[in-house]
């Protein structure tokens, strides 16, 4: 079988942009399959809006929105990961247990970053 006739045409310009746009949105729809994803996308909706009322500059709003979207990206890299090494075979491999553990271990990671950023903003708003 020849390689080219399965290969995507590459684009070029803005109907290269255009068709990676739309692969993102399939990106999201696939990751909200999954039910961590969609849990920690439900509650960032919930929280975001507290960015801007806890956040006293520009800066800390940032950092209180980028922490949240961290932590979804991280989640959806956790996904693509998994997604990679479960196509590869069912079979237990002690390298396919490390690439997932050390991915999962990334979105904890994340988790404790985003947490730790907004309890000192809500701690910081509950003194003053």
């Amino acid at each position: 079988m020849n390689n080219e006739e399965t290969v995507a045409p590459k684009r070029q310009g803005l109907s290269r942009v255009w068709h990676a746009f739309f692969y993102s949105i399939d990106g999201l729809r696939a990751g909200w399959g999954e039910p961590a994803f969609r849990q920690e996308a439900i509650l960032a909706l919930l929280v975001l809006p507290g960015a801007w009322y806890l956040g006293q500059s520009w800066t800390e709003t940032v950092l209180l929105i980028g922490v949240v979207v961290a932590v979804l990206v991280v989640e959806l890299l956790n996904t693509a990961v998994e997604s990679a090494i479960d196509r590869t075979g069912s079979e237990w491999h002690a390298q396919s247990k490390r690439a997932k553990d050390t991915a999962s271990a990334a979105v904890l990671l994340s988790l404790l970053l985003c947490a730790g950023v907004w309890l000192s903003a809500l701690w910081r708003w509950w003194m003053n």
